[in-house]
């Protein structure tokens, strides 16, 4: 039965989907004599939408998914979703603010059925648009953060650390965030570059140089490098420094850190204020003195300015500065801005009491030895255990490592893993439920990475040796954007080997960020945002998965447009229409739906040529698909679909050498290296062309039980490039595409017989009306002359189908005009001001431009040549 002209996406996607869950084909069964592919899926956040960067982590994981399950290995892919700590309570806080209420005003416990409530309508959303990019997860072992099992992994992991000595509470500089009112990991403080002022004023003996003057009124010491002439005398002094009626004393201390070129070479310390400061107040044992709160106001240490917000006691202090006569000079400078990565308010560093992680105590036995949570964490990847792709984010990795400080792991939040340390008097208990009446909980929460850092074995049944933990663990590749290789990647790297004593992935397979087709990074305030959603909708879910991963390699970013979505839709479509033809010819020829050739009867030249480059094509996509180069693999295939298939081996099977088996042979290993890339509609044909088997558990094709001839694909291939000399003389010379032309060919003796045997193929396709095929011959007059390598001649007679003179006049022109235009582009790209000033891809285009010019010079030299 004949399938209907147009595919439409929407008719099917929806019911191919519910069919694929239905049967189970999702869920693996453990089989102790295979090795299994395991992913476990990035967590969406609970926070409601899917954007791009989701998409294209589940069109590439899906991909491989796929890949893996039709090649017979037991394959998990495990979804889930994150509570996501401190993006879904700012979400929910936001929608109670539009009705003037604060998370006070509910209080925790109803504030937090809010939050859940909002979390479980966003889950369902989730669920829903993964299963939109026909994601094939098991949905059976879909898990969430706040599972009541993974909150058991969260304590248990917690328990041991804290036994281990790793976990402790302390006083130290935290990134506070006074809009979300806490903490933050570093990796956690976004930067933006901001125009600044760098304030240098008189401060005892010394003249300071800042751009934060009103963290000065909490000053306890000044450094100075050892090697600085200028301030030798002062080091080791404590003096008193006075800004009007406040004063400050001041301890003077000598470090090699301070840059004796910056600024004035003397450096005012605030320990309570910033990272490096305070770690010279280590250091050097300075007091820490406290001027800003954590709701970003100066504290009663500042005097007259307490309780002002930081903006505002600068402003008044740099006044009083002046007025004082202090202030020396004022400088524009650039600043690099730390801000919260959520709500992007100024960062306050500050001196807070929280759970901390240590990473640099060796009590991990890895390797046979005593390590910490860093030495293995860098170990893993400088020894292969892990492997990072592409490779060099390996330095990137070893570099935010080995600078890594201790982990600062509590929130000042209330959604989340609440930490399980409970308080009475001062005694402090580690336990899950209150140890007893009078017992109160610490009010803090996990930071969210914590909880995500156990994600792939967390959601296989440990701490419990679960069958799922002991043979699915540790999972094959982490997918995930480059972007949060630090958030995520590294945590679970470090809490993965502490906890399980093995590594939570074997590969990291790092994708782009998905830009707009001038390169700029998507955005709500730029408008340039795509939907994947509305794309879907418009397109169908293959041509947006097709576009996501089609241009984009590993690490790099890819540009993402409608247009090219639509281009994949209409592959889509090719593919639907080469299909609905073969189905055609298999009703004409009374062969029935399903019937599968054992092998690939071959009848002709052009089969054998079909069945070749089907070797190959098979060959490069596996290879390509187990080196991660899925946009090669899907080029391939695209390739071979559109140019050789249909372009050709349908066309050439027109006509008597039709082969419906071999036709059908083709199409369905087509449709297998197609699957993992656009699912529905290779299913959907699947039905009609297929074995009655679904095709998502088919079997992947074997290139070595494809027959292999390379004569024929020399054969053909030497056909191909006369037509295409043809076919671009007609193009070139303006000669209506619908006209017949003649055409005389000297073959030489090599390709004689098979010009001859293919000169049917060669009239249809390349519309000669009479064709006379020889070894040798004398030059042909008033003709096109084209020369492919062997030798082989082709004259295109001439006379009477164009205006030589006329076509002369055209090409001379046109030569005139391209030379202006190279001279023009190279002068311009000569000139270093352009190069210098130009964005890179106006400098990339114009060379390219050149380049195409140049090449189109030599074509149209060629053609003068001819007409002459």
């Amino acid at each position: 039965m004949p399938i209907p002209k147009a595919y439409e996406a929407s008719e099917h996607e929806d019911t191919i989907y519910q069919q694929w869950e239905d049967a189970g084909h999702f869920t693996p069964t453990i089989d102790p004599n295979k090795k299994p592919f395991v992913i476990s899926m990035p967590p969406p956040n609970a926070t409601g939408q899917l954007h791009l960067g989701h998409a294209t982590m589940l069109a590439l994981e899906d991909i491989m998914i796929r890949y893996h399950r039709m090649k017979g290995d037991p394959t998990l892919w495990l979804p889930g979703t994150d509570h996501a700590g401190i993006a879904t309570q700012n979400k929910v806080e936001q929608i109670i603010a539009n009705q003037g209420l604060t998370r006070h005003d509910l209080g925790r416990e109803e504030f937090l059925k809010k939050v859940h409530e909002f979390a479980e309508n966003s889950k369902d959303t989730i669920r829903n648009q993964i299963r939109k990019m026909g994601a094939s997860c098991d949905w059976t072992r879909e898990r969430y953060t706040l599972d009541e099992g993974l909150s058991q992994a969260v304590q248990t992991v917690f328990t041991r650390m804290f036994e281990d000595q790793l976990i402790y509470r302390g006083d130290r500089i935290v990134n506070w965030c006074p809009r979300c009112s806490s903490t933050l990991a570093d990796d956690e403080v976004d930067h933006k570059e901001i125009d600044a002022t760098l304030y240098y004023f008189t401060y005892g003996p010394f003249i300071i140089a800042t751009s934060r003057p009103e963290t000065k009124l909490g000053d306890t010491a000044v450094a100075v490098n050892p090697t600085d002439k200028r301030y030798k005398q002062y080091v080791g002094q404590t003096m008193d420094i006075n800004f009007g009626d406040h004063q400050i004393t001041v301890k003077v201390v000598a470090d090699k850190s301070v840059d004796p070129k910056f600024g004035s070479g003397a450096l005012g310390v605030t320990p309570a204020h910033s990272h490096a400061d305070y770690e010279l107040a280590q250091k050097h044992d300075i007091k820490v003195v406290q001027v800003i709160n954590e709701e970003g106001l100066m504290t009663d240490v500042a005097g007259k300015y307490a309780g002002q917000t930081v903006q505002e006691a600068r402003t008044n202090f740099v006044q009083e500065l002046k007025d004082l006569g202090l202030m020396v000079k004022e400088e524009p400078y650039k600043q690099n801005l730390s801000i919260c990565y959520r709500c992007s308010t100024s960062i306050e560093p500050l001196i807070s009491k929280q759970w901390f992680v240590d990473v640099n105590k060796p009590v991990l036995d890895w390797k046979g030895g005593k390590h910490s949570l860093k030495a293995v964490a860098l170990d893993v990847i400088r020894s292969g255990d892990i492997e990072i792709i592409p490779d060099r984010f390996n330095k990137i990795y070893f570099n935010w490592i080995e600078n890594l400080r201790d982990w600062c792991i509590s929130r000042q939040i209330w959604w989340g893993h609440r930490i399980p340390v409970w308080y009475k008097g001062e005694e402090l208990k580690v336990s899950a439920t209150a140890p007893g009446p009078d017992w109160k909980q610490d009010p803090d929460t996990f930071d969210t990475w914590y909880s995500s850092g156990l994600w792939t074995f967390s959601t296989l049944g440990w701490p419990e040796q679960t069958e799922d933990f002991k043979y699915f663990h540790p999972t094959s590749v982490l997918e995930t954007g480059y972007d949060i290789i630090f958030f995520w990647v590294a945590r679970m790297i470090l809490m993965t080997t502490y906890a399980t004593g093995e590594v939570p992935f074997k590969q990291v397979y790092l994708h782009g960020l998905v830009l707009d087709k001038q390169g700029t990074k998507m955005s709500k305030s730029k408008g340039n945002g795509i939907d994947p959603l509305d794309m879907i909708a418009k397109y169908g879910t293959d041509a947006v998965r097709l576009s996501l991963v089609i241009g984009a390699t590993p690490g790099n970013n890819v540009r993402l447009y409608e247009e090219k979505i639509a281009g994949y839709r209409n592959f889509v479509n090719k593919l639907w229409n080469s299909a609905r033809f073969l189905l055609m010819i298999c009703q004409e020829c009374e062969m029935i739906d399903h019937e599968t050739p054992n092998n690939f009867p071959v009848k002709s030249i052009a089969d054998k040529w079909i069945v070749s480059r089907l070797h190959e094509t098979v060959k490069d996509v596996t290879q390509a698909l187990e080196k991660h180069l899925y946009s090669e693999a899907g080029v391939k295939i695209y390739e071979f679909l559109w140019d050789e298939y249909c372009d050709w081996y349908l066309e050439m099977s027109k006509d008597k050498d039709q082969n419906p088996q071999l036709l059908v042979a083709v199409m369905q290993n087509i449709l297998k290296l197609l699957h993992p890339f656009i699912p529905f509609v290779t299913e959907k044909l699947w039905e009609k062309l297929g074995t009655g088997k679904a095709l998502i558990i088919e079997e992947w094709p074997d290139y070595t039980q494809i027959p292999h001839d390379q004569d024929a694909i020399n054969q053909i291939s030497i056909i191909q490039a006369a037509i295409y000399k043809i076919r671009s003389t007609r193009t070139e010379l303006k000669i209506d595409p619908v006209r017949k032309l003649n055409a005389i060919i000297y073959t030489g003796d090599q390709y004689l017989n098979t010009f001859k045997d293919q000169s049917h193929h060669l009239q249809k396709l390349a519309r000669i009306e009479d064709l006379t095929i020889q070894a040798t011959g004398p030059k042909v007059d008033e003709a096109a002359h084209q020369v492919l390598s062997g030798g082989i001649e082709i004259y295109l007679p001439l006379r009477g189908v164009i205006d030589f003179d006329k076509e002369l006049s055209r090409t001379n022109t046109e030569i005139k005009e391209t030379k202006q235009y190279i001279m023009a582009t190279q002068k311009k790209l000569s000139n270093e001001g352009f190069i210098k000033n130009a964005p890179p891809e106006v400098v990339e285009r114009e060379t390219d431009q050149i380049a195409k010019a140049k090449a189109k010079l030599v074509q149209l030299e060629e053609r003068l040549e001819q007409l002459k």
